[in-house]
């Protein structure tokens, strides 16, 4: 199944670490993390905290152990296509976590979203199109279907961002709907 998740971090520099987690399945249900920093984990950017509005005390307060946030990630989202619209951030900080924990830092890997829902469109448009004008159908969906976000600021908060892009293929999918009926 696909999954949409996104991370918050405690700054975009090499010391970087993920401070919030959140996924959403494509049917809907989803879950949100606080993370507790690892022992090393150290930067903090006020800039970012200043974009995400979470700071370095409510994640000691309230953030979950990162070797709990990471276990609960390898349990539930093992096996199913995990998807984040930066994957390379992303990517990066689910690494730093899965390996903070003693997991593989390859024990889950990330596409980009854009890639999965190009293969949507493409999947319920087929029927109705030409391989030739397959490719086109395509981006003529993905345009009508920007994100969400493309008109406003993203959330800066995990599980809005997941939740968003989610919606934004759930917009996909909807509209190749519509595109194959008219064909």
């Amino acid at each position: 199944m696909l999954v949409f998740l996104d991370f918050e971090a405690s700054s975009l520099g090499k010391g970087s670490y993920p401070i919030e987690v959140a996924w959403v399945f494509a049917d809907g249900r989803s879950e949100s993390h606080l993370i507790l920093p690892a022992p090393g984990w150290t930067d903090w950017d006020d800039a970012a905290q200043a974009i995400h509005r979470i700071d370095r005390r409510t994640l000691l307060l309230e953030g979950m152990p990162h070797q709990h946030v990471a276990q609960r990630m390898v349990e539930v989202l093992t096996g199913h296509d995990l998807l984040a619209s930066a994957p390379s951030w992303d990517g990066k900080w689910l690494s730093a976590l899965l390996r903070a924990a003693g997991f593989q830092r390859h024990g889950l890997r990330l596409r980009r979203s854009d890639e999965a829902m190009v293969e949507s469109a493409r999947s319920i448009l087929s029927p109705a199109f030409a391989d030739t004008q397959l490719a086109s159908a395509a981006d003529e969906v993905m345009t009508r279907s920007a994100s969400p976000m493309a008109s406003g600021v993203p959330a800066h908060r995990a599980l809005p961002d997941a939740e968003a892009e989610r919606a934004r293929w759930l917009a996909v999918c909807a509209s190749a709907g519509r595109l194959s009926r008219l064909r």
